[in-house]
């Protein structure tokens, strides 16, 4: 049970996937894996163990349909790597599902959110895309709302409603309608962009968004600026009395807090995780095979990471620098993403053909400048933590980007960090890192080439700023500080529904 003012008030966390997907076995046994995505390490501490936290999820894969039905549609305890939890699968119609994800939560949101639009061609938002919305993302919303309620019902009427992200904005007011005197907290993990972004959608999408997220009575925020963007979004396109010193939002008679908490990661769990046999195996192996200098990048095949720019920028560095060919690789593992979405299917072909390119251009018999690994192979990715020499991080916009803050802290060679002034993790990282406009090509091949000349003490000193900042503010610091804030609404009167 979630800790709040010195009392206990159980908890329902809502996400789209779960701590748990089951899979089959080659006996034909099913059993629960480990959630995918860094989300399910961010929650399961508040989880794991704990008979009065619901973990409400969609039930994606095969198995995970077979289990909800064999538990009817009920709320189960679901058990992996020795710890237990409550988990209620919530079953969409696959038609459903498809337009809530693939046509309105991405790419829609997630381009609006993340500034991926190239608005003189896209998006067309016409019949297809409006009716995605009502029979997909809308009707999901009202799944999701159904199960939450339930939950909250049998919980008790003083729940705590955690919803995480993009896919959830109308959620909030739906279980507000069945459930007034919940506490509804919601997290947005991506980039809140500023105001006339979501003059994209057509009016009554974007205002049923905002009116739905505005239900909460706690909405949060990696970064400070994605905060003062929802407030001035609140204020110019909807009009609402904004108070930027309290940080809140009035809507009628209901009051929204507004704050930001920089996630991190778990210190002493991914310093483990790099520590293991199979880890240490793979890195002594690109030791062994590495040239003079090593550049890595750990990302998802996503449009937002800007990955042909960060090649773009390599092969500018290799043409200013003819004394790097042959003595510098750059290493790309890379994990497909969301290849049910034309836009990232077409993106991972750019990717293929750019490399080519590049390496057909610089490369010889015994040396290729890129190696891309596409594929999903954690160790591995792991393991090239440990030994760059430089880390590229050139997101586009991004939440926050924790691969800056697990390549920091397992790195082995004082390895610089390139780091996108949009992302997150910049607030943090920033004044350590090499700083770059995540568009400016040249930009970003000069500081790989200062990041790969730079003094061995200089490169010290800034690695171990980087360690500390992830230290002090781990995964356990951006819970609590989020559980005090929901524990200071114990002090509030029951929340009354917007008007």
């Amino acid at each position: 049970m979630t800790p709040l003012n010195g009392h206990t008030r159980p908890l329902v966390l809502v996400s789209h996937r779960g701590p748990v997907e089951y899979r089959v076995d080659d006996h034909g046994r099913r059993y629960a894996a480990r959630g995918g995505g860094g989300l399910v390490t961010a929650l399961s501490g508040l989880a794991v163990d704990r008979p009065d936290v619901v973990w409400v999820a969609a039930a994606i894969a095969d198995e995970d349909r077979a289990m909800a039905a064999a538990h009817g549609g009920r709320a189960f305890t679901a058990t992996r790597d020795g710890g237990s939890y409550r988990v209620r699968f919530v079953e969409n119609d696959p038609e459903a599902h498809h337009r809530f994800y693939a046509i309105i939560a991405n790419p829609i949101l997630w381009f609006i959110q993340h500034y991926l639009w190239d608005l003189s061609n896209a998006p067309d938002i016409g019949g297809n895309e409006k009716d995605a919305f009502t029979r997909g993302y809308a009707a999901v919303n009202e799944q999701f709302a159904e199960a939450v309620a339930d939950e909250v019902e049998r919980l008790g009427d003083d729940a705590v409603v955690m919803t995480h992200d993009y896919h959830f904005y109308l959620l909030p007011a739906m279980v507000r309608e069945r459930c007034p005197g919940a506490l509804l907290h919601h997290f947005v993990h991506i980039p809140w962009p500023q105001p006339d972004a979501w003059r994209v959608l057509p009016d009554d999408m974007r205002r049923a968004i905002f009116e739905g997220f505005l239900a909460n009575d706690l909405v949060a925020f990696h970064t400070e600026r994605s905060a003062r963007n929802f407030l001035l979004s609140c204020q110019e396109l909807l009009d609402l009395e904004v108070d930027f010193h309290e940080v809140c939002v009035r809507n009628g008679n209901h009051q929204v807090a507004v704050r930001w908490y920089p996630i991190s990661i778990d210190v002493a769990d991914f310093e483990r995780l790099a520590a293991q046999p199979e880890v240490q195996a793979n890195a002594r192996s690109l030791q062994a095979r590495r040239r003079d200098h090593l550049i890595v990048r750990v990302d998802r095949t996503d449009l937002s990471k800007n990955i042909l720019r960060g090649f773009k920028a390599y092969d500018v560095l290799l043409d200013n620098h003819p004394d790097l060919l042959g003595r510098v690789t750059f290493l790309a593992h890379l994990q497909p993403s969301r290849q049910d979405v034309p836009e990232y299917v077409e993106y991972v072909d750019q990717i293929k053909r750019l490399v080519a390119d590049i390496n057909l251009k610089h490369g010889t018999s015994e040396w290729q400048p890129i190696e891309l690994q596409l594929g999903d192979d954690f160790r591995q990715a792991l393991a090239a933590y440990t030994q760059f020499d430089v880390l590229l991080v050139n997101s586009i916009y991004d939440g926050m980007n924790l691969v800056a803050k697990e390549g920091v802290l397992v790195n082995e060679r004082d390895g610089m960090l390139v780091l996108s002034e949009n992302t997150g993790v910049y607030d943090e990282l920033g004044a350590f890192a090499l700083a770059v406009n995540p568009f400016d090509i040249d930009d970003q091949a000069e500081k790989l080439y200062q990041a790969l000349t730079m003094a061995p003490d200089e490169k010290r000193a800034r690695r171990e700023h980087c360690v500390a900042v992830v230290r002090q503010n781990d995964l356990g610091k951006w819970l609590d500080r989020q559980l005090a804030d929901i524990a200071a609404f114990d002090q509030r009167p029951a929340p009354s529904a917007p008007v």
